[in-house]
């Protein structure tokens, strides 16, 4: 098996630590990632996102009793060993970018704006089903109202405000 890559891109202006014009990293933080297929990989990230199903959200909590979006996505990476930025907008920053939601897999990152019509990061999620035939995915996040929970992508109020994805899980 091919050896995890890591591809790290810096757009604009970067904050990593504080620091401005330095790209975020991902860490390996267990050995996971360089024991299993990518697609079992995908498979440990989604199952144990979703251990946390119905633990609710509060704006800057990082768990393990609440979690906000970026702090949920956090710990659901750290589960299979990978170590990812805290906060959506660094998180935007790691990755391969994925252009069109039909090349979406298992296990990206879905970033959608804050308001409809602002193109300002304000939350996020991970894949966990892709329906090609439709073009929607359903995807894994911890929302205001419910806390972590699963909601598919053609629900009006994220249809309206996705962004752009990222893949951080490697290539099969």
């Amino acid at each position: 098996m091919k050896k995890l890559k890591v591809i790290i891109l810096a757009v604009g202006f970067c904050v990593c630590a504080g620091l401005p014009g330095r790209a975020q990293e991902v860490s390996y933080i267990d050995s996971l990632a360089f024991r299993v297929s990518p697609t079992e990989l995908a498979d440990s990230l989604i199952a144990y996102a979703k251990t946390f199903m119905g633990t609710p959200y509060l704006l800057g909590a990082t768990g393990p009793d609440k979690y906000d979006c970026s702090s949920f996505v956090r710990k659901a990476y750290s589960g299979i060993g990978l170590d990812i930025p805290r906060y959506t907008w660094t998180q935007i920053k790691v990755g391969k970018e994925i252009d069109d939601v039909q090349e979406l897999r298992r296990g990206d990152l879905v970033f959608f704006g804050k308001r409809q019509g602002v193109r300002e990061i304000g939350h996020i999620g991970i894949v966990i089903d892709v329906d090609l035939i439709h073009c929607n995915f359903t995807f894994i996040h911890c929302a205001t109202t419910n806390g972590v929970e699963i909601q598919k992508f053609h629900h009006p109020y994220y249809l309206m405000r996705y962004m752009t994805a990222r893949r951080i899980l490697p290539e099969e």
